[in-house]
């Protein structure tokens, strides 16, 4: 059976575009690219002082209508600092889905915090917030303005929606959830730059949101991220540890904090920019790929395309297969065929609860994360690809 159903994905890939081999996500540069790199090494400030870094923070800000944007150098460091300026400390419990990159995990950790694994819903992978309010109302109490877990008698300090693929979250449902528990809301925007809900940016209803620029994200830095956020406060706090908490102000090397060398470098800023300029581009060849996929793939029965949600703009970041559910142990084997036909695919995630070195957390049962992950196929998503259409 997987051999029938890898051999229609693949003959819809032949018969629709000329190549040689697809790859799962390309970067879009171009000629200008290369110009704003040369313009930068020409100044020969390449590291964490130059003008590209505040003309690219200047761009998110446009782009996202965050008024505070501070570039990092990747995604991660980004979400490490989110979950220090929450005040995650030792033992604190934040809320994690199950289904998400590993990294959302790992910056709870590095603050010796407690990733507390949560359920996601199977229409666009984000978190059940229907489901974990009633198991909130289980385990949890609010006492003095703060969320603790009647288990094991440690805060909740925080919840880190992520925003898979791309797609956003149920905002309104998040809001209201995090309002009623006093969770620090964190946004994992790292695959949504371009992704709106209502006509607002992902990652900015949020405490502090994060943004990714990884090789492999709509656009890219060859590596770095951002936090974006509309307190200034926190923003402040932010520019401060990831520029190793170095006094502003004094000629001497004083050092306030334990901070971070996480600032991102001007000549990754000049790649970003020379891409973020044209984001609006990007996006919209992107969304004529999904539309071209969602037509192409319409007439095959045993799988879906993930559409953006109601109410959402989506940057569809990776186009998304979704096997029906009688097809799920179908999903390595078809992976597999599809890359050795040179059509580069991936699957989802492996499920947070799954990795052995957090087995230990705390977790609600994650019923739909383990009905849904294995079913999930990513498929070639460049921007670029609308053009090489036969």
């Amino acid at each position: 059976m997987e051999k029938k159903i890898s051999q229609e994905i693949i003959n819809i890939f032949k018969f629709k575009f000329k190549f040689k081999f697809l790859h799962l996500h390309e970067p879009d540069l171009d000629k200008s690219s290369v110009q704003y790199l040369k313009n930068c090494i020409k100044t020969n400030s390449v590291s964490t002082i130059g003008s590209f870094v505040k003309k690219f923070e200047e761009k998110i800000s446009d782009l996202t209508g965050a008024k505070y944007v501070i570039t990092t150098n990747s995604g991660t460091s980004a979400l490490h600092i989110s979950c220090l300026l929450a005040d995650v400390g030792k033992n604190d419990e934040v809320l994690v889905p199950s289904f998400t990159f590993v990294a959302t995990a790992n910056a709870v950790k590095y603050c010796n915090g407690i990733p507390h694994f949560v359920d996601i819903e199977d229409r666009h992978f984000g978190i059940d917030f229907d489901k974990l309010r009633i198991y909130l109302k289980k385990i949890a109490v609010v006492k003095k303005n703060f969320c603790i877990n009647k288990n094991t008698g440690r805060r909740i300090k925080a919840i880190i929606p992520v925003h898979v693929f791309g797609h956003p979250v149920e905002i309104k449902k998040l809001l209201s959830l995090s309002k009623d528990f006093k969770l620090f809301i964190i946004e994992d925007a790292a695959d949504a730059l371009g992704s709106f809900y209502n006509n607002k940016h992902v990652g900015t209803f949020g405490n502090l949101g994060i943004l990714s620029f990884n090789g492999n994200k709509p656009i890219t830095c060859g590596a770095g991220g951002a936090i974006i956020t509309n307190n200034k406060v926190l923003a402040k706090k932010a520019s401060h540890l990831v520029a190793t908490a170095k006094l502003a102000n004094s000629n001497n090397f004083i050092f306030d904090k334990v901070g971070y060398n996480y600032r991102m470098p001007n000549i990754n800023a000049a790649l970003g920019y020379s891409q973020i300029i044209k984001i609006r581009k990007i996006l919209k060849k992107k969304r004529k790929l999904f539309l071209f996929y969602k037509k192409i793939f319409a007439k095959l029965l045993f799988l879906k395309i993930l559409d953006e949600p109601n109410k959402s703009r989506s940057n569809f970041w990776l186009q998304t297969l979704v096997l029906n559910k009688e097809y799920k142990n179908l999903s390595n084997k078809i992976i597999k065929n599809l890359n050795l036909n040179k059509i580069y695919v991936r699957p989802g995630w492996e499920l947070m609860v799954n990795l052995k070195h957090f087995s230990k957390y705390p977790r609600m049962d994650s019923l739909t994360a383990k009905n849904t992950y294995k079913r999930i196929i990513n498929i070639p998503s460049s921007s670029f690809l609308i053009n090489k259409i036969k």
